[in-house]
């Protein structure tokens, strides 16, 4: 398997209950999902594992992992990541894209001038934000929203970045901003 190729689809997390259960953190449209890709693996490839059952909980899966019997098992791979190959994936239709596909895209102004690489995409509970990393000056990160990322070429190797004028706290030469 090409490890380039490959696309993390969920995180072990922590015990749950004492027969070998774990929380499964699914990074999948469909959290079910991973119950079809058969064995997942470790990014360097040197563990797999399948998932045998899984149920939805609150923001998580509860899963019931082939080998993992006991909750001494499941401890022990509390945290580690699973990866499928790129190409188990379904395709995408046009316009739909993985975030994993974004990731090492030129980032272009409107004009085609280069303002960096996209290093990530994040979602902390309020929405997606790409992560933009300019040649020098600290990383970007933006809202991904139409608004601020109205174009996403994969096959041309780019996404146009519209920069808001105006980034809330922000204040010119780094004054404070105070209401008397």
């Amino acid at each position: 398997m090409n490890k380039a190729a490959l696309i993390c689809v969920a995180k072990i997390g922590a015990a749950h209950g004492v027969r070998g259960e774990v929380k499964l953190w699914p990074f999948t449209e469909d959290p079910l999902a991973v119950l079809d890709y058969g064995p997942l693996t470790t990014k360097d490839g040197a563990r797999q594992f399948e998932v045998l059952r899984a149920r939805m909980a609150k923001d998580h899966l509860v899963a019931t992992l082939k080998d993992i019997a006991t909750r001494n098992d499941a401890e022990r791979i509390n945290g580690v990541e699973l990866y499928i190959a790129r190409n188990q994936l379904p395709g995408t239709d046009d316009g739909e894209y993985y975030h994993a596909d974004l990731i090492g895209l030129r980032a272009i102004d409107s004009s085609g001038r280069q303002i960096g690489m996209v290093s990530a995409i994040h979602n902390f509970g309020a929405g997606d934000i790409i992560e933009v990393a300019p040649s020098s000056g600290p990383t970007l990160l933006l809202p991904f929203t139409n608004a601020v990322v109205p174009t996403v070429d994969v096959a041309a190797g780019h996404v146009v970045i519209e920069l808001p004028n105006e980034i809330e706290g922000d204040t010119p030469d780094g004054a404070e901003d105070h209401a008397p």
